[in-house]
């Protein structure tokens, strides 16, 4: 008789609840064997046993995700599998579901990529505060690639389509292999110390991990980072990722990529030049426009004064001083003339010698206090004649601003400000010199 207390499972049961079980209790994974038992069916997945020296795990890789590896899988390859674990279960067996796959020398490769990536961020290498600022019309650029491939023709064909007028200095080195390690590194030290160009280029195509480990170096990732002159990293595809892109004032996702964010599109440029060609233009109309305005304001102004009329009459006035004077003068001859005939007529019958004698005298006395006269009269005409000009001068309101006044006036009601206190509550001024105007705003 059956206790009803107990629960008993079916083995179907057992085998899913411990499926679940696998898959909620390790999360997806990194496992490292070696293939063996490799099985291709029809179906396009992938069966096979990754075991180590001491134990082994039947695995699975559907055909959704073996479809885009990157690596033919074989027996007795040592491999790095991403997975999750589960159950068949249909026969209970244990086992690695993969979902990615590569090469364990890749892997390998990877984490040293990773260390040192760590490595040279902590010491700051890859800091923006070392970024060098790109010059932005470069007159000539320097290229670090190989001489022969297909990423030094993608860049010679973007700058000669963008910036044909820009010179190209070529460095050729091996991007690949052993030897291209110091090729790069010594490259790069000698484009730097030439000081020919204003910037570099640091370029190959795309590949694998192992094909790009010579941009992975840390003597060519410090190397970058002590060089003065700037460099742009344009190597691999948009989806590779190097030190040296880390460590590199900008890092380009291609070749192509990396010589057009260096040089400016001269059809854009020329776009630019008449974009501003125009502006200027209709500035400087504007400009003109204003001063014209301005001229035309002050010869209003001036008219207003009429300086000219002004002068006209102290012209006038002095006509008619110096023609009364002149009366005056004729008089006072007249005057003495008859004084002189009437003392000649006494003298002729009196016929004294001596009063003819100081007559003569008295005669030529006043001659010379006339003329004196006559000569002190016209200077004080001519210099209050100049002080008046001198003063009417004075007063124009354009000699006025010449000796470095101004007109102030409040900019919202355009009143004339004479004293400190006109400033009350007012904030904007307007300010007129002898050559221009402009605003202010008073703060105390």
């Amino acid at each position: 008789m059956l206790n009803s207390n107990r629960t008993i499972l079916s083995v179907a049961e057992l085998n899913s609840e411990v499926n679940q079980l696998l898959t909620r209790g390790f999360p997806l994974l990194w496992v490292e064997g070696e293939i063996s038992n490799l099985v291709r069916p029809s179906s396009g997945h992938l069966y096979f046993t990754l075991k180590d020296n001491k134990s082994q795990i039947r695995s699975a890789m559907f055909r959704n995700r073996n479809m885009k590896l990157s690596i033919k899988p074989e027996n007795g390859m040592k491999v790095l599998v991403r997975g999750r674990v589960g159950l068949y279960e249909p026969r209970g067996d244990y086992q690695l579901i993969a979902e990615h796959m590569e090469d364990a020398g890749v892997g390998q490769l990877q984490k040293q990529f990773e260390l040192l990536k760590q490595k040279l961020s902590a010491a700051g290498l890859f800091a923006d505060v070392h970024k060098k600022e790109l010059p932005e019309y470069p007159k000539r650029i320097g290229v670090i690639t190989s001489p022969t491939g297909a990423a030094i023709r993608d860049i010679l064909n973007v700058l000669q389509r963008r910036s044909p007028q820009t010179p190209v200095l070529i460095y050729p080195v091996a991007v690949q292999g052993e030897a291209s390690k110091l090729e790069i590194e010594t490259a790069i030290r000698r484009a730097d110390a030439d000081k020919k160009c204003d910037v570099i280029i640091l370029a190959r195509g795309g590949g694998s991990i192992e094909d790009l480990c010579s941009f992975n170096e840390e003597n060519v990732a410090k190397t970058i980072y002590n060089a003065s002159t700037p460099i742009v990293c344009g190597v691999g595809h948009e989806i590779d990722f190097t030190i040296a892109d880390f460590v590199a004032d900008l890092r380009a996702p291609t070749p192509s990529a990396a010589a057009e964010l260096i040089t400016p599109d001269r059809n854009q440029l020329y776009t630019d030049v008449i974009q501003t060609k125009l502006w200027l233009e209709e500035r400087i109309q504007r400009e003109i426009s204003s001063r014209q305005q301005h001229l035309t304001w002050l010869q209003s102004r001036l008219a207003l004064q009429k300086p000219s009329q002004k002068i006209q009459q102290q012209y006038q006035r002095l006509d008619e001083v110096e023609s009364r004077m002149h009366q005056q003068l004729n008089k006072l001859l007249e005057q003495k003339k008859t004084s002189i005939t009437y003392l000649h007529t006494r003298l002729k019958a009196t016929l004294p010698n001596r009063k003819i004698q100081q007559q003569k005298q008295q005669l030529e006395h006043f001659e010379s206090r006339l003329n004196q006269s006559m000569q002190t009269k016209l200077t004080q005409s001519r210099s209050l004649f100049q002080l008046k000009m001198a003063t009417l001068d004075s007063i124009s309101p354009l000699k006025t601003l010449d000796r470095g006044y101004a007109i102030v006036k409040n900019k919202d009601t355009d009143a004339l400000i004479t004293s400190i206190k006109q400033t009350d509550n007012v904030k904007a001024i307007s300010i007129k010199l002898k050559d221009g105007e402009f605003d202010a705003n008073i703060t105390q």
